[in-house]
């Protein structure tokens, strides 16, 4: 019955063959057994390497993170306080070129003072010679007049008085 038992279910499907040792169960389970046993080893230290050098790939990228991560922080530091250090050059040349034009300004509305009252001076010292010169040139003048009348009008008698006269005021 049990040899007629799988034809009968081979004829009529699939059919489950629970003899040990005709399906070589034995032989199946002790060669699997074998390979885990010898492969586990072999296997098992090429994982335990893979997996040792990927836990030292991620601590590596872990510690690059994290210097990478305090150099952008001190970068950061060191470029807001560049900002800072800029701004505060830019006011400061911004107020010194306000001062510089301020006493530009300042030195150029003395000197054109300066220069105003000098042409000031120049020009009271010409008028002041001009005048002068004026003043000597008509008395010059008045003089070179009186003395070509002073013969038409004087005779005798005045003369005479006037020398009296000089010689009274000299004496």
């Amino acid at each position: 019955m049990t040899t007629s038992l799988p034809l009968v279910l081979a004829n009529h499907g699939f059919a489950l063959n629970f003899n040990v040792f005709e399906t070589n169960l034995i032989n199946l389970v002790l060669v699997i057994a074998l390979l885990v046993y010898f492969l586990k080893g072999f296997l098992g230290g090429i994982l335990e390497r893979r997996r040792e050098a990927i836990l030292a790939d991620l601590k590596d990228a872990e510690e690059r993170l994290v210097t990478a991560s305090k150099a952008l922080e001190e970068g950061q530091r060191e470029l807001a306080q560049a900002k800072s250090t800029a701004e505060k050059i830019l006011a400061e040349a911004k107020q010194r070129a306000q001062l510089i034009r301020e006493d530009g300004e300042k030195r150029t509305v003395e000197e054109m003072a300066r220069i105003k009252q000098d042409a000031n001076a120049n020009l009271n010292a010409e008028a002041a010679r001009v005048i002068e010169a004026l003043r000597a040139e008509t008395a010059r003048t008045a003089i070179d007049k009186a003395l070509a009348a002073l013969p038409k009008r004087l005779n005798d008698a005045k003369r005479a008085e006037l020398i009296d006269r000089s010689i009274e005021a000299l004496g």
